[in-house]
């Protein structure tokens, strides 16, 4: 294989998918548990009553579905898509939109639908960073070649791939790039602020049906997953990341399986530059191997921050606006660029193991945790056009009471475990006939 042009043919997809500014969008994938609404256990995909009879009877409501072999595992409506992950966790996304009013439309469509349903069975939709009482052995893996493939090849790869794979849910947000100088603008905020946004985010307070005893579990679950697919990009701080530096990431790591749109088969250990054929290849093919990367922030047709876990409305579409606020304001994103400009890799792992011990209070270089999280809160709020600053308020809220959504499981703790994620739960009716949260303080 002539390893440089397949450098060029990867570098020449993030050109050709360069926005001009005033085509962004932002982009959400919601993801949640499905579970029994007395016990907590997880909904298995299988059986009466399992996730699989959830989305069928969603089909009724308009929803189309994709089926792979004999099983229903994804839906489809207008700009709105439902997908599995392999714990059966139930992922919501939505084709990027300009304005945030216009995803979380699309959001409370989804939970109109899905919560009568669910209501009936005594299910809900949990938004939590791990599950809380299932262990991931009592979790049977979804009907997907792509996920059987990823157990077994996880299985001599990081003590907590499995967890990942079955136990975790995220929140994860889309932004657009307009050059490859605005792309590596974007690419080095976001992670550098990857241990900000994990310990801002947090709300893994049980791991294995147990209390889970330190801060941060999905970003500790993430770094004992698997070093070639997670963690931040080898080379970002570097001055001479670009386009090419992601595609060689990509290239000299294993993809596990090729999908190129026609079929799927395993690699193993093999490397991209050993399978990914620069002379001839599918879109379809590209785009399933950036998919299988998994790094704090990835690149694919856009920029994709997944630091979040999973937390309930509005705290997620909190998250958006933080995000919007950062990243798609000019003045916001050159003044954190500048700050960011001495940070490296060792900086943002030390902080990330600081805030496995310390949580908000953890150290980033000379500063805190929280006292970054309150600066960013602040500049996106100001960022953001006036009547979209109201989706930051729930997370200003909160973090100006030193909290974040662990810290607020810990303070119902002593209810029990139920009604201390019972905030989590998207069972509540909001003006009219709107679900999701209501109060997380």
């Amino acid at each position: 294989m002539d390893y440089n042009k397949q450098i060029r043919e990867i570098a020449s997809y993030f050109k050709a998918n360069e926005k001009s500014k005033e085509d962004f969008k932002i982009g959400m994938e919601f993801e949640h548990f499905v579970i029994d609404k007395e016990s907590l256990e997880t909904i298995s995909y299988y059986g009466e009553s399992g996730v699989e009879e959830t989305l069928k009877e969603l089909e009724k409501h308009g929803w189309n579905g994709e089926d792979e072999g004999e099983y229903l595992l994804s839906l489809r409506n207008g700009n709105k898509v439902i997908t599995l992950e392999p714990g059966s966790q139930l992922e919501f996304s939505v084709k990027p939109q300009k304005n945030i009013e216009d995803l979380e439309k699309e959001y409370m469509e989804f939970l109109n639908q899905i919560i009568p349903i669910l209501d009936r069975k005594n299910q809900g939709l949990i938004a939590i960073g791990y599950h809380p009482v299932t262990r991931i052995d009592q979790i049977k893996l979804l009907p997907k070649k792509r996920y059987d493939y990823m157990f077994e090849y996880f299985k001599t790869k990081g003590t907590h791939a499995h967890n990942m794979m079955k136990g975790t849910a995220s929140l994860q947000v889309a932004i657009d790039y307009k050059s490859e100088k605005d792309y590596i603008k974007k690419f080095k905020v976001a992670n550098a602020l990857s241990p900000v946004l994990y310990a801002m985010f947090d709300n893994g307070y049980y791991f294995e049906g147990k209390r889970w005893d330190r801060f941060g579990l999905r970003a500790y679950i993430w770094e004992n997953c698997d070093k070639d697919r997670s963690g931040i990009v080898k080379g970002t701080f570097d001055e001479d990341f670009g386009y090419n530096k992601y595609a060689e990431y990509i290239l000299n790591g294993p993809p596990i399986f090729i999908d190129d749109g026609k079929r799927m088969y395993y690699t193993g250990n093999k490397l991209v530059k050993e399978i990914f054929d620069p002379d001839n290849y599918s879109i379809e093919e590209l785009e399933h191997i950036l998919t299988m990367f998994f790094p704090d922030v990835r690149t694919k047709k856009y920029i994709e921050i997944r630091m979040m876990d999973s937390v309930p409305y509005p705290l997620n579409f909190a998250a958006l606006a933080l995000i919007k606020g950062i990243f798609y304001n000019e003045k916001n994103l050159d003044e954190i660029y500048k700050y960011i400009k001495d940070i490296n890799m060792d900086d943002v792992v030390k902080a990330k193991m600081s805030i496995f011990e310390k949580g908000l209070e953890g150290q980033f270089k000379n500063r805190s945790i929280y006292e970054m999280g309150s600066k960013i809160i602040k500049m996106a709020k100001d960022g953001l056009d006036s009547d979209e600053k109201k989706y930051i308020l729930p997370l200003e809220s909160m973090f100006n009471e030193r909290k974040n959504p662990y810290r607020v499981i810990e303070e119902k703790e002593q209810l029990g475990r139920k009604e201390s994620v019972n905030w989590c739960i998207l069972n509540h009716l909001i003006g009219g006939n709107r679900y999701g949260w209501t109060k997380c303080n």
